[in-house]
């Protein structure tokens, strides 16, 4: 499959939360698309579990292709209805006609106009407005320091709403068409739309977590519906974190209109359903950077941290069973030991109540990606991270062994 990639210039400033709209269609960011590239191809992982097409069909290498032939995410054919089954106390429907029911509440807690709160929303803000990429550092302001002041009720908040609003490990089980190799080249591909319209960090972090809430709590989601649902992920945690989100139809070009404007907007209103709106989840970016306010590190350290922290999105095995928070905990060790060869400091100890030795099987798993990254076939994360703006952290050699092992 061809896939279109556009960039779009338009985050003037990650300081802010309030989407402001351009005083007029001059100031509006302007749309430049690169060249089609191909992004997707075929898993061996895929052949060798007998999911091939009956008729051994190839996947399309043409960037046009007509709706009775149009092949979608890794070459299964698109069908008008979504294929798409929840199930224990939600249920979505969608028929051929379009027409969807959902029932039930699959999170279920008594918090829910708490998180709506706008009290807590402005607390949430203040852990994620320190989430600029390195490359978009400021001079320290004013809400570094209502950081520092509030990083305890920040922390304590956050550790709260992760085991809300986290993934099941495993779940893949329920999805028999999907494998583990679908969902790192659908995590891969995300990356590159996000860096080639230049959202943040935190928006594909946001993204992965909606993508895989919705599989946790659906089963049967149809592999050539995996993309749209990734789509539609990013799509509202563009919404959600970016000061101008692309629009809808930057969305459907991303996918080389493997999808319609009206797909994406029902697959939209689905995932939203399923996941209860509940959109303000903890990311292991938000805590890494919280870690950081508390025990700043070198702008190597740092990006390396980051780096890791985005590797361990590809991967469903191991790092669903590990919490956001404890993803962020080994990413800043890692990092930290592969440029001063330090660990976990005590100031972190004291703020998180992790110990070392709860957060070795984390780093330990987190070292291994570290290590196989390079002989990977998908690129993207390493690629991101070998820019200067990074300081080319993914090309700095990772340590052969840690000190506990």
């Amino acid at each position: 499959m061809m896939m279109n990639l556009s960039t779009n210039a338009h985050c003037s400033s990650l300081t802010s939360k309030e989407n402001f709209p351009p005083s007029s269609k001059t100031d509006a960011p302007q749309v430049q698309r690169p060249k089609k590239r191909t992004v997707l191809g075929a898993l061996s992982e895929n052949e060798q579990r007998g999911r091939s097409l009956s008729q051994g069909s190839q996947f399309s290498k043409h960037s046009s292709i007509s709706d009775s032939s149009r092949l979608t995410f890794l070459g299964c054919p698109s069908s008008s209805s979504y294929d798409v089954y929840v199930e224990e106390a939600c249920e979505v429907v969608l028929a051929a006609s379009g027409e969807e029911v959902v029932s039930g509440n699959y999170y279920q807690d008594d918090e829910t106009a708490a998180l709506q709160n706008e009290h807590l929303r402005r607390l949430l803000e203040l852990s994620s407005s320190s989430c600029q990429d390195a490359s978009m550092q400021s001079e320290p302001d004013e809400s570094l320091m209502c950081i520092s002041q509030y990083a305890e009720d920040i922390h304590q908040h956050l550790r709260e709403s992760e085991m809300r609003l986290r993934p099941r490990p495993g779940y893949l089980e329920k999805h028999p068409e999907i494998t583990n190799g679908m969902h790192v080249i659908l995590v891969d591909w995300l990356v590159e739309v996000v860096q080639d319209y230049q959202l943040r960090s935190e928006t594909l972090h946001l993204a992965i977590n909606y993508l895989d809430r919705f599989l946790s709590c659906t089963a049967c989601v149809k592999r050539g519906k995996l993309q749209l649902v990734g789509t539609a992920a990013l799509l509202i945690a563009a919404k959600y974190e970016e000061i101008f989100p692309p629009e809808l139809n930057e969305f459907v070009f991303a996918t080389d209109s493997t999808y319609t404007k009206k797909e994406l907007i029902r697959m939209e209103h689905v995932l939203l359903k399923v996941l209860d709106f509940k959109m303000a989840a903890p990311t292991t970016n938000q805590f890494l950077h919280l870690l950081m306010s508390v025990q700043p590190v070198s702008a190597v350290a740092e990006n390396l941290a980051l780096y890791a922290a985005e590797l361990s999105l590809l991967e469903i095995d191991p790092f669903l069973k590990y919490t956001p928070s404890m993803v962020a905990a080994g990413a800043y060790c890692l990092a930290t030991y592969t440029v001063s060869k330090s660990l976990w400091p005590s100031s972190l100890h004291a703020f998180t109540g992790y110990t070392m030795a709860e957060i070795v099987p984390c780093l330990t798993d987190l070292h291994k990606l570290y290590i196989s990254a390079e002989s990977r076939p998908q690129q993207a994360i390493r690629d991101k991270y070998k820019s200067l703006k990074y300081s080319r952290v993914s090309l700095i050699t990772p340590p052969a062994s840690l000190p506990f092992v």
